[in-house]
């Protein structure tokens, strides 16, 4: 008699799916990132264009962490059947005459579990200050002084500032893993 082959567990898990409210390939890999680094299991990370319903450039902690909200909660409602959905949002603020950059992480699960974190800030430059204050959104007013091309989905102001020390993906991978938190402890969350 001749007994059926074992599978391997990694092919027995089912992969589960995860949703990022962008197609923004650094806020996609970065979650694919995030997402694999914590946990076991497998995971097909897919993004989908939402509303953020916030300003194409938010200002502040509220409507950057409201345009990440908005964003996982679009995805949820656009394609419930998956397990996991992510908003990314950068944004910006004032720190007396200067300005700061930043983005909020949040991840909602299907057990009504929400994971939140905010990456480190860092000090834009004076020319980029100016333009952001006057209406021009972060991305456009990088690729204006540093003579760049969609550097939103490419190394964003981080990248460009750190000569690619830091790259965008990688800075919003440390802030996606701390919003896993929730989930990955579930017992004291």
């Amino acid at each position: 008699m001749a007994f059926p082959k074992r599978r391997n567990l990694q092919e027995q898990k089912r992969q589960k799916l995860v949703i990022v409210g962008s197609k923004n390939p650094v806020k996609i890999k970065s979650s694919e990132n995030a997402f694999s680094n914590i946990f076991d299991d497998s995971f097909i990370v897919q993004g989908l264009n939402v509303d953020s319903k916030v300003s194409a450039q938010p200002m502040g902690d509220v409507e950057t962490y409201t345009g990440a909200y908005n964003r996982a909660f679009a995805s949820k409602n656009a394609f419930p059947e998956a397990d996991f959905w992510v908003g990314i949002e950068g944004g910006v603020d004032h720190v007396g005459e200067q300005m700061v950059a930043f983005a909020w992480m949040v991840i909602l699960n299907n057990e009504n579990t929400i994971g939140k974190a905010k990456t480190a800030s860092f000090f834009l430059p004076e020319a980029i200050n100016k333009m952001v204050s006057e209406g021009m959104e972060l991305g456009e007013a990088d690729d204006k002084l540093f003579r760049q091309r969609n550097s939103k989905e490419n190394g964003g102001a981080v990248g460009i500032l750190t000569n690619g020390v830091i790259s965008r993906a990688d800075y919003y991978q440390q802030a996606l893993s701390l919003a896993l938190i929730p989930f990955l402890k579930k017992e004291f969350y």
